[in-house]
């Protein structure tokens, strides 16, 4: 079928449609609602069997929903309507959730229901559970209402509050008063779904060091205690904040009135204050732990659940050093978990954004992630396995092809291009690394392409070796069965010292240090040169600059109309 996506921005779930409709053999095409016109425009050329709006945040003009099928994602049980589903849902601690497709209508998500899917809600933030439970329910729910659609047949069900089956409820959008936190009232986990809720968008607005500050990546402490609101330690970039009954770790605050006004890791935002806290070590009882280590027999497992996936400088170069120990360690497998949401998106634009010099602290980040590279690249003694939990984009996805393996969840994305940052060329030792593992022809189709990628065509392509289990907790489990296996199998040995002679040959034939300086010299240009591409993309991505167009990447339709307009000169 020829399906249009009407969407508000191409985020991660409108991505996870878009792979796994292509892959059914459906013909997809997107346009961000920009306005009605736009998107009627778009109706007209395309001409679509059927409509998608997996993202809106305004409802699809009476011109396209009268005219055609439209069906609505809606991230809430069969009968919740409202702009705030999952906040309200976090907030209100719910034991079950779901996503359901419904047929636009005059009424805001009261439309007929074509699929409804439920899931157990985790105990996470917004972000995390719009990454996983309810980006996986979309996907089954999506695909069975398509399904549906083509069947010519099925009949759509009336929304109707007097049945069994519908159990949700018309909320209004949340404001800040309903997610306010008392500190002299709230206990821990109250302030943590408080905070949980408004994760990734809009945060929860408090008033911390003197000024309004919104607060982001909130995490429990288990041993410190103080008085209620008041700040009383620090760890790594986090602040520690009293409860009640405990405390709270805040990783990242806004100050909308900064100069900055973008989401930043807490020591950036309270500054010399911050300074003045104690500090404590990271561990398993207390701190704010966003790198950990933890072995099982023979196998190693380096956490790094960073937030938004943004790798910086810092955060690399810590994380090297702990691989170093990890190495340095009695195992034979090194497993890179990165995070349940995300594996890694690369360099840390928000950061690099803050600096005095972005492209100083971009040339200084890129080079440490390389660090990095280059010492899971030479690991001798051990074999390694990063093992993608969550999506990864850009450098991350990169950084994960340096293992020997790479082992993915069903379901996740990878976006392993540049190009939409500007141009960039990019670095991770990717132009050896390609070849290496997936080889001349597929490396040079995975570095054209602009788009998502799903894992089917991430392990055609060899870019990934491995997929299995759409289920972050059962993921973790058959992969901690896997690499227990393998350190048992009688042909590791000859499995490592393979690797050792293939390191040894690739080096003779053209060494590492030249790959790297030869993607440097490229991405000095993109950093310092004349083009001021890289910059402009970064500044629009932090401060999330609307588009004023849809790229002709994903926006196959218009890719057509301009060939038809070049055709007519």
């Amino acid at each position: 079928m020829r399906i249009l996506f009407i969407s508000h921005a191409f985020n991660s779930l409108t991505q996870r449609l878009f792979v796994e409709l292509r892959e059914a053999g459906h013909e997809v095409t997107i346009e961000f609602d920009i306005n009605a016109a736009v998107s009627l425009e778009a109706v007209e050329l395309f001409q679509p069997d059927l409509i998608i709006a997996p993202f809106l945040k305004r409802a699809i003009a009476a011109a396209i929903w009268t005219q055609h099928t439209c069906l609505i994602v809606h991230p809430g049980i069969r009968g919740d309507r409202g702009p705030s589903a999952l906040d309200w849902a976090i907030l209100n601690q719910e034991s079950q959730w779901g996503v359901t497709v419904l047929q636009a209508n005059a009424e805001m998500d009261g439309g007929d229901i074509w699929a409804s899917v439920e899931f157990d809600m985790p105990n996470t933030s917004k972000a995390g559970l719009y990454h996983n439970e309810v980006t996986q329910a979309a996907t089954e729910a999506v695909l069975l209402a398509v399904t549906r659609f083509e069947s010519g047949h099925f009949k759509p069900e009336p929304l109707d509050y007097s049945s069994r089956t519908v159990s949700g409820q018309l909320r209004p959008l949340m404001r800040q008063s309903e997610r306010s936190i008392h500190w002299q009232q709230d206990g821990t986990q109250t302030v943590l779904r408080k905070i949980r809720c408004a994760d990734g968008f809009p945060g929860v607005a408090d008033y911390l060091s003197h000024r309004e500050l919104f607060l982001y990546d909130g995490h429990p402490e288990k041993t410190l205690r103080g008085e209620p609101g008041e700040l009383i330690a620090r760890c790594g970039t986090a602040v520690c904040r009293a409860t009640t009954d405990g405390a709270v770790w805040i990783g990242h605050l806004r100050d909308k009135a900064a100069k900055h006004p973008f989401k930043l890791p807490a020591s950036s935002i309270l500054g010399a204050e911050f300074e003045t806290l104690p500090e404590i070590p990271a561990d398993a009882n207390s701190g704010y732990r966003d790198i950990w280590y933890e072995q099982e027999a023979e196998v190693g497992y380096l956490h790094f659940p960073f937030y938004n996936g943004a790798m910086g400088t810092q955060q690399c170069q810590r994380l090297r050093r702990e691989y170093i120990k990890a190495c340095g360690r009695d195992t034979k497998i090194i497993v890179l978990m990165g995070g349940p949401d995300y594996w890694s998106n690369g360099m840390h634009l928000n950061l690099i954004e803050a600096s005095e010099s972005a492209a100083d602290a971009s040339w200084e980040n890129i080079n440490a992630i390389n660090d990095l590279a280059l010492e899971i690249i030479n690991t001798d003694n051990q074999l390694t396995i990063a093992a993608l939990q969550g999506n990864a984009g850009a450098g991350g996805v990169f950084l994960a092809r340096a293992a020997d393996r790479v082992w993915a969840r069903k379901g996740i994305l990878m976006n392993p291009h540049y190009k939409d940052m500007g141009n960039l060329y990019g670095s991770e030792y990717w132009t050896y690394l390609l070849e290496r593992y997936a080889g001349k022809e597929n490396a040079a189709r995975i570095t054209r392409a602009r788009l998502p990628m799903g894992t089917t065509e991430a392990c055609t392509l060899r870019l990934i070796d491995n997929a299995f289990n759409h289920n972050p907790t059962s993921f973790v489990t058959e992969l901690k069965q896997k690499a227990r296996s393998l350190t048992m199998d009688s042909d590791f040995p000859a499995i490592l010292q393979q690797k050792l002679k293939q390191r040894l040959t690739d080096e003779a034939l053209k060494p590492l240090q030249q790959y790297r300086e030869e993607e440097l010299a490229r991405m000095r240009l993109n950093f310092y040169g004349f083009d001021p591409s890289y910059h402009v993309a970064r500044y629009n991505f932090v401060y999330k600059v609307a588009k004023s167009r849809t790229p002709l990447t994903i926006a196959a339709h218009r890719r057509t109309m301009r060939q038809t307009i070049k055709n007519r000169q």
